[in-house]
């Protein structure tokens, strides 16, 4: 005997698990994975028990929030392997990534594992870590990096922004929206400058005379 097929939601439920996707996706961002869930009820206009209706636990929200950027991020990365200067277009792929990182603070927290584990995130970061090799590969290929560049050296070069970024207020897990935030503070400055600094590199490391990356834990 075969179960029915599940019921798709009502408009009305859609309009809601949009108001509650959207506004999670902004608390997120702001103010990390710790944002509360009855922060992103009130932002959304709706209670907490409705949250919970839609998604049993906010792991499963923020997962779903994290998963999507992921692999959009991947898609990206994916068309661009399609173009044709190899160097121009892994350095368009880690400007996208980094920009990424400094936009959302939930997502810079997932990414570099201060977040529980997902499964979702998980195989989301599996498929980006496949492009980001597919696009070194590629580049290395073509001479655009050295011939011992990795994906692997690729991504710490990318986790790299996070982790000095989140030095940028003291006694806090942010990420590169700190940048921005506190630009007018000392703390700021630096992590602008730094900011500078890593888009040099990308610039100056990733062409026809690549730089050398830092080894790793330095």
């Amino acid at each position: 005997m075969t179960s029915p097929a599940a019921e798709p939601m009502r408009s009305d439920a859609v309009r809601t698990r949009k108001l509650l996707i959207d506004a999670a996706a902004e608390a997120f961002a702001e103010q990390g994975t710790e944002v509360p869930v009855s922060q992103i009820a009130e932002r959304a206009g709706i209670g907490k028990g409705t949250v919970f209706r839609h998604f049993p636990t906010k792991d499963d929200l923020l997962a779903v929030i994290v998963t999507e950027k992921l692999y959009a991020l991947a898609a990206t990365g994916e068309r661009l392997t399609e173009a044709e200067d190899p160097a121009h277009t892994l350095h368009e792929f880690m400007s996208a990534a980094i920009e990424l990182q400094m936009q959302d603070r939930a997502f810079c927290e997932v990414v570099h594992g201060v977040a529980p584990d997902h499964p979702e995130v998980r195989n989301s970061q599996e498929t980006l870590s496949t492009v980001t090799d597919a696009l070194t590969d590629r580049a290395r290929r073509h001479g655009a990096v050295r011939q011992d560049i990795t994906g692997q050296d690729i991504a710490l070069l990318m986790s790299g922004i996070y982790q000095t970024a989140s030095r940028c207020r003291p006694h806090s897990r942010t990420c590169g929206v700190a940048v921005s935030t506190w630009s007018s503070t000392a703390a700021g400055r630096r992590c602008a400058a730094t900011a500078g600094a890593a888009a040099a590199l990308l610039e100056h490391g990733v062409g026809g005379r690549p730089g050398r990356l830092p080894e790793h834990g330095t």
